[in-house]
């Protein structure tokens, strides 16, 4: 894969004042705030002149009155988090330099339905999928699909409202709870095997991780709280398989207009085949957090990671 360079920037200055966005008002609020705060900490260490801001309409107060140089974009979610294209068209508008992927990579990879329709355009694999409009017999779409099947809001992360069902019995219930969520809903093949997910760094992507927690599966408890989860980095013990699944993943991110840095879930079957399942274009900087432990393993440590996402809000041209 695609080494990985040296930090560009060596003078903290050169990113004049920076404005941490987290909080805001999505389902992700505190996920978001964790990881703002550990930003905000990384970022200061190094020199950094950086200011905490909760939410968008503060951030926009604080840039009309010329307040920030740039911003360090770690709000999640969609709704009032910053991943689906309504921040980065603001920060666009006003000509301020921000981290991550810009307006259209943000909007799609949000929208997992319309994610994988590209990705299916250009031969990447992901599960067969049914989109489930309001009102759709979601008992004729598990047939279709064949059960067991994953229920999901099409435009949250997290495992946010994510329930999976092994019986027609229990499909009612995985709608309603995922149709708490604005947007529409994802009915998908529930692919068994193991979780992995591929960080991308600029134009690289990090070794993988292989996700293996205690319970039955990786959901919100064992994501941000548990913390006997166990993280397999390199994911893959075979080098050629390794490369495959950063090879894919990166062409995943790149397909969905993504730049800067980010975060892409596959799911493996016991057959060595990978399944594309959505990108994180804001990933969580938690204890937690996937992107900071891939980081590691190529000797990236948590407040060069910072700096690093942070010089991607130099790139003049955007996805």
């Amino acid at each position: 894969m695609t080494p990985i360079p040296a930090p560009r920037i060596t003078d903290a200055k050169a990113f004049g004042r920076v404005a941490v966005l987290m909080g805001g008002t999505s389902a992700e609020r505190e996920v978001s705030l964790d990881s703002g705060r550990n930003v905000l900490e990384a970022l200061r260490a190094r020199g950094i002149d950086a200011q905490p801001v909760d939410g968008i309409p503060a951030l926009l107060d604080a840039l009309l009155a010329k307040q920030f140089d740039r911003v360090f974009n770690i709000l999640h979610g969609n709704k009032g988090g910053g991943e689906d294209g309504t921040l980065q068209g603001l920060l666009e508008a006003l000509e301020v330099p921000y981290t991550g992927s810009g307006v259209l990579g943000s909007a799609l990879a949000m929208d997992k339905i319309r994610t994988k329709q590209v990705w299916l355009s250009l031969g990447l694999p992901t599960p067969r999928y049914v989109r489930l409009a309001k009102g759709a017999n979601v008992h004729d779409a598990a047939r279709e699909l064949g059960l067991p099947v994953i229920v999901k809001p099409s435009s949250e992360g997290s495992s946010v409202g994510v329930s999976r069902v092994f019986n027609d019995a229990d499909l009612d219930a995985a709608v309603e709870l995922a149709a708490r969520y604005p947007g529409e809903l994802l009915m998908e093949q529930l692919v068994v095997g193991g979780e992995y997910t591929v960080a991308v760094l600029g134009d690289a992507a990090l070794p993988s991780i292989r996700i293996v927690p205690a319970g039955e599966y990786y959901d919100y408890h064992a994501k941000y709280l548990a913390e006997d989860t166990q993280y397999l980095c390199p994911g893959l013990e075979d080098a050629a398989a390794e490369r495959e699944m950063q090879a894919q993943a990166l062409a995943a991110f790149r397909a969905a207009g993504c730049t800067g840095w980010g975060r892409v879930d596959v799911m493996r079957d016991p057959a060595g085949n990978n399944y594309l399942l959505e990108v994180n274009t804001a990933p969580g900087m938690t204890s937690h957090s996937l992107v900071p432990k891939a980081a590691r393993q190529v000797g990236i440590g948590f407040e060069d990671l910072c700096w690093r996402v942070l010089e991607t809000s130099l790139e003049a041209a955007r996805g």
